[in-house]
């Protein structure tokens, strides 16, 4: 067989395999392109743009479009499922990431936000220690909440972000953020960034604030995994996590010697606490970014 034979025999044979392969590659969306051109990778989104920061809340063209249009920085939230006293819901932290990230992200301006993570360290399982020794509460071993962290990271990057953002609520997850940045940055040379905010876990710097700008002044503690600061982050999420109605109705909606009965005020607390923190965010975020991943651990004053 001549040369042009075989190079066209090789062509004949090899077509339908390569078109099975291309075809194989444009198929996005949980389909095959060509049983629906909605599941073909080009598509044009039928909806208009979607508004939510949320990544969970969009379709993949959404996120697809959202990319296309330089939204390539993603936020990955840490909360958790612990024990507040009698007051506040299991899911504290997330509730609060629930307004902050979104707050966060919209300042930004060019970030979205990952779904909050709740699953973190909060003891041993068996036998249970530190906040394990409380119903409702779910831990992980620390290398399951790095390696989660680590194939979360490792997902948004193969779908095209820029920056990859760690926060977390708690103080328990810090150091795992910390250290899954420190070695994704080094697996990956740096691209894309990965970074831990730890300015961003700072109730004392928000709770001054809120005394300062606001007068709000903490009496005598209750002794409770719960305070104003944190109380009034989660009210502006959902008031029912915080039982606010069945605590003013029952004459108990205080905390630390602070009122909680006006929701009005609440509300007007609430945002601006949010806000704040957004900002706080968003500025260490920026200096992470221009550092190149992770910043040192910030020296903090105690709170006045």
């Amino acid at each position: 067989m001549n040369t042009a034979l075989t190079v066209s025999f090789a062509l004949v044979v090899s077509t339908p395999l390569l078109a099975q392969q291309l075809r194989a590659q444009e198929s996005l969306g949980g389909g095959q392109c060509e049983a629906n051109v909605y599941n073909c990778a080009n598509t044009p989104n039928p909806l208009p743009a979607a508004k939510t920061v949320w990544v969970e809340e969009m379709t993949w063209m959404d996120v697809r479009d959202a990319l296309d249009a330089g939204m390539t920085t993603v936020l990955i939230p840490t909360g958790g499922m612990e024990p507040n006293g009698p007051w506040l819901a299991a899911g504290k932290h997330n509730y609060v990431l629930h307004a902050n990230c979104e707050a966060v992200a919209r300042q930004l301006g060019d970030a979205l936000c990952a779904p909050v993570i709740p699953f973190v360290p909060e003891g041993n399982i068996e036998p249970p220690s530190g906040h394990m020794r409380s119903p409702g509460t779910i831990s992980t071993r620390q290398e399951t909440f790095e390696a989660m962290l680590t194939d979360v990271a490792h997902s948004f990057r193969m779908h095209g972000f820029e920056t990859i953002i760690f926060f977390g609520d708690s103080g328990g997850n810090q150091g795992g953020q910390r250290a899954v940045a420190s070695r994704l940055t080094e697996r990956w040379s740096g691209s894309p960034i990965v970074a831990h905010i730890q300015e961003y876990y700072d109730y004392a710097s928000a709770s001054q604030y809120l005394e300062d700008e606001h007068g709000v002044i903490w009496g005598e503690g209750d002794n409770l995994h719960d305070d104003p600061t944190i109380s009034l982050n989660m009210f502006i999420d959902d008031p029912a996590s915080i039982r606010w109605a069945e605590r003013v109705e029952a004459g108990l909606a205080t905390i630390n010697g602070v009122s909680l009965a006006d929701r009005v005020k609440n509300l007007e607390l609430a945002r601006a606490l949010v806000a704040f923190r957004a900002t706080q965010t968003v500025a260490a975020i920026d200096a992470a970014i221009e550092n190149g991943g992770t910043l040192p651990l910030p020296i903090r004053p105690p709170r006045a």
